[in-house]
């Protein structure tokens, strides 16, 4: 084998893992799926994660950049400073994971509403 043809294998198998890691899971709502990815891999400043989202679970949900936007939050991490919060009341305790973290509900295919982990911020009553 070549160098050149290791070289090409490598960056098939590194492409093959990144998309295994960064892929949304089964019928996971748009925030578990971002929150995931930011305590893995972090924020840019961008949606970035929302966007990879969309494009694989909802690609016909245009305006979710928009939405996003309405509620404070121009990049991944400002879903949750401006927009969600975990509603650990509603989880039951069989989706808690190691230490009392919460699992995904699911939502329904072609879905962008979050599952019922995650509540809206309410910034009226505070502000």
């Amino acid at each position: 084998m070549s160098v050149d043809n290791g070289v090409q294998t490598l960056e098939i198998e590194l492409a093959s893992l990144a998309e295994d890691l960064t892929s949304p899971g089964w019928h996971e709502c748009v925030l578990c799926y971002v929150n995931r990815m930011i305590a893995a891999f972090g924020c840019d400043g961008t949606l970035r994660w929302t966007r990879r989202w969309r494009d694989r679970q909802a690609p016909r949900a245009t305006g979710l950049e928009r939405r996003a936007g309405r509620v404070g939050a121009y990049c991944d991490c400002e879903l949750f400073l401006n927009g969600w919060d975990v509603a650990v009341e509603v989880v039951p305790d069989e989706y808690r994971g190691p230490g009392g973290g919460a699992g995904c509900l699911g939502v329904r295919t072609g879905t962008t509403q979050p599952c019922l982990v995650w509540v809206r911020i309410n910034r009226a009553a505070g502000w």
